[in-house]
């Protein structure tokens, strides 16, 4: 049992390292580890269990009254192959086809190495604006999905839109020559 323990925490480890500091990975393999420890009868572990906020989670209803609309000409961009190191920038256009004049609150990338901005000024009714997202392909070799998490003052309030890339790993010497 402590060779399985150890071996899923190794595991557990690497898929962090991976994840790129995605926040929700990290809780659920401290939670897969928690609840591994309970099964082992070591109720103890090492690692805390995580509990749920104190604040309960309601459904969120839809606000009254005219609502803007976010209009994405697409939400899913393919840069194919590009080569490690590369900084490739996709933009997403978005029309307000709604009611009211739609503003863009924040977009969050699901990894550091996308950086994502958009226009911060109110998008009036039937106006354009753009989210653009810059990818850094340093160090992030093989198929790469990555997402932005979009909030405004529409309904629904999030939007997801997502890129994908095939980094070519660099060559084996690349980094120069080792001492």
């Amino acid at each position: 049992m402590k060779i399985t323990f150890r071996v899923l925490s190794a595991l557990a480890l690497v898929v962090v390292m991976m994840s790129c500091n995605d926040r929700a990975a990290e809780k659920r393999i401290a939670e897969l580890e928690s609840r591994l420890a309970q099964i082992e009868g070591n109720k103890s572990a090492t690692t805390p269990a995580i509990t749920p906020d104190a604040t309960p989670t309601t459904p969120e209803e839809k606000p009254e009254g005219p609502l803007p609309v976010a209009q994405f000409e697409k939400i899913e961009h393919d840069f194919g192959t590009i080569s490690e190191g590369q900084k490739v920038t996709h933009i997403y256009k978005v029309k307000n086809t709604g009611e009211a004049p739609l503003i863009i609150q924040s977009a969050q990338p699901s990894c550091g190495c996308t950086v994502p901005t958009w226009s911060q000024e109110p998008i009036p009714v039937g106006g354009t604006g753009q989210i653009t997202a810059e990818f850094d392909s340093g160090g992030k070799p093989g198929i790469n999905n990555k997402t932005i998490t979009v909030t405004a003052n529409t309904w629904p309030k999030v939007t997801t839109l997502r890129f994908k890339a095939m980094v070519t790993p660099k060559p084996d010497g690349a980094n120069g020559p080792v001492k």
